[in-house]
């Protein structure tokens, strides 16, 4: 795989899940609203899509290793994974009640940071326990950190 294609793939899958998940639980926990989620869901799927994606183009057009092919490889790539990525959580929301669309939500993101992670490791020498470890570690910071803000919305402006 090119390494602008990685470069997508890796920031685009991450952001996709780590944000959407955040999102979600703080809109879930703070209004109680399906709506509200699903919303939320497609705004961050559509307008964070373009904007990682132009982070990312941005990012790697000021390293002068890279080519204008390769930028744009790492741009496209990153835009449609993170907007797919994203979408894939509308549908634990559209099949269960809320309370279990966000707990089947967190086990789907954090089954496919795992996996991804386990294949970077491998692919990378290192060990699959520690980079798996690290970044599930983070997702969840970001889970617990969203359930508290989302309750206190619900709290200061419910």
């Amino acid at each position: 795989m090119r390494g602008s294609i990685k470069v997508g793939l890796s920031f685009g899958l991450t952001s996709g899940i780590i944000t959407t998940l955040g999102l979600m639980i703080g809109l879930g926990v703070g209004t109680g609203l399906r709506l509200a989620v699903i919303g939320g869901i497609i705004t961050i799927a559509v307008a964070d899509a373009f904007s990682d994606a132009l982070g990312i183009h941005i990012a790697e057009e000021s390293s002068k290793r890279n080519n204008e092919r390769a930028i744009w490889e790492a741009t496209i790539t990153t835009f449609f994974v993170k907007l797919f990525v994203a979408l894939s959580f509308i549908v634990p929301v559209l099949l269960f009640d809320l309370k279990m669309a966000l707990a089947v939500s967190i086990c789907w993101g954090l089954l496919l940071l795992i996996t991804f992670n386990y294949f970077l490791a491998r692919s990378r020498g290192d060990s699959p326990i520690r980079v798996i470890g690290e970044h599930v570690l983070i997702a969840i910071v970001v889970i617990i950190l969203a359930n508290y803000v989302g309750r206190m919305i619900g709290i200061w402006f419910g």
